[in-house]
């Protein structure tokens, strides 16, 4: 019979849809968590990386996880030809692991959902979906028409900077699934693509077909069936023909150049009083790379032309019982004091010693409640590291996916 693990990572939460759909497809379902024995994972002829919020999307959607050592084995097993499917947040994963779209190197990203400039949200409803691929293409497009799907995520926007993925993934026919209408139409209207994925993208697959990465959920409901139908059927024709793969390619390039940024006129920093659980997440994720990392996260606002009390007492831009606020002014630093509602100088800057990044995500949707021509984005101040260390395209992907944002050193 046909053996299929369920991968789980601490935020999972579609492991039992998962598990049955897999068994309604006449397979046997292994549950895994990510920390069991690999001996578990013997004699396993797939594995399928379900949906929810690992690791609370800390940093991003699936960025965490991906960097998981479990991922490396899955890249491992790729190259032995299982298959590997993901469905939303497993999607999410794949993508920020490299096995989507070019089996290495972080390629593309699962974006917020954006239509143009203007933010969408979380999006909980259902959609159409075709495959846009050969038949036979992949693991899990063996079927045809039109299927009706659930989806629900926040960010689930396929898209890349680099023209060069576009045309590999059309030549090599890897844009998988589309979202399309009731008749299969496939259209990037948001009546039919909700979250701006580029080319009405649901679906990628890796060149060789075994890795599939989808935003939908086929496993939330029975019309999804031929989804898991195909990938049995895909098993059983190469079980005996596995042919083993070159070792995975390295990532395009081991130094990423941060461009310098220039201070705006006015900066905001916004921390928190309490515990940043996400700064200690996304330092965790950083320390297998560079264990000795400290790390402060946080939120950055650059007004226009608002000042900075007017954002400062605005209750949906800054809450003063868990945050707390440090303003930039050319080359002063000031303290805000909520109880006064006023500015206070401060000696030194929250900067001093650290290394500082900037991330800012493409689109910035979060600058529309500053104002036309302001910015946001999230500030990572690094001590403990040398700025070699930090050099490393590995580290600084942790902090920034280049196909969804901007990341430039703050002075």
């Amino acid at each position: 019979m046909v053996r299929i693990a369920v991968l789980s990572f601490p935020g999972n939460n579609c492991e039992v849809e998962s598990l049955r759909a897999i068994k309604n497809a006449g397979m046997e379902a292994v549950f895994f968590k990510w920390n069991d024995s690999r001996e578990k994972l013997r004699n396993i002829d797939g594995y399928f990386v379900p949906g929810g919020f690992s690791y609370e999307d800390r940093g991003r959607s699936g960025m965490v996880a991906a960097r998981d050592p479990l991922l490396q084995f899955l890249h491992e097993e790729s190259t032995r030809g299982k298959v590997i499917i993901g469905n939303c947040n497993g999607a999410q994963i794949l993508v920020e692991s490299g096995l989507i779209p070019l089996d290495h190197g972080l390629s593309m990203c699962l974006a917020r959902n954006a239509l143009g400039d203007e933010a969408v949200g979380f999006i909980n409803e259902w959609v159409w979906i075709t495959p846009t691929c050969k038949r036979d293409r992949c693991a899990t497009s063996d079927w045809e028409g039109a299927m009706h799907l659930p989806i629900a995520h926040g960010e689930g926007r396929f898209t890349t900077k680099d023209k060069d993925v576009w045309k590999e993934l059309k030549k090599n026919d890897q844009l998988a699934f589309s979202y399309c209408d009731e008749s299969g139409k496939v259209s990037e209207d948001p009546l039919v693509t909700p979250n701006g994925s580029t080319y009405a993208i649901a679906g990628l697959c890796n060149p060789a077909g075994n890795v599939v990465a989808l935003m939908p959920h086929p496993e939330r409901t029975s019309n999804g069936d031929p989804y898991f139908a195909s990938v049995k059927r895909w098993i059983e024709a190469k079980r005996g023909g596995r042919a083993e793969k070159e070792e995975m390619a390295g990532r395009s390039a081991n130094e990423w150049k941060i461009a310098e940024r220039k201070p705006r006129p006015v900066e905001i920093f916004v921390g928190t009083i309490i515990t940043n659980n996400e700064e200690r997440t996304v330092e965790q994720a950083a320390h297998r790379l560079v264990p000795a990392l400290k790390l402060t996260q946080l939120k950055y606002l650059a007004p226009a032309t608002k000042t900075p009390e007017s954002i400062l007492t605005h209750l949906a831009l800054f809450n003063p019982n868990k945050e707390t606020a440090v303003v930039r002014k050319g080359s002063d630093f000031f303290k805000w004091d909520s109880d006064a509602k006023k500015l206070q100088p401060l000696k030194g800057s929250p900067m001093q010693g650290a290394v500082a990044f900037l991330r800012r995500d493409e689109p910035d949707t979060g600058a529309h409640a500053l104002g036309k021509g302001s910015e946001t984005g999230v500030a990572y101040l690094c001590r403990g590291v040398s700025g070699m260390d930090l050099q490393k395209r590995d580290v600084l992907e942790i902090f920034c996916n280049p196909h969804a944002g901007t990341l430039e050193k703050m002075t």
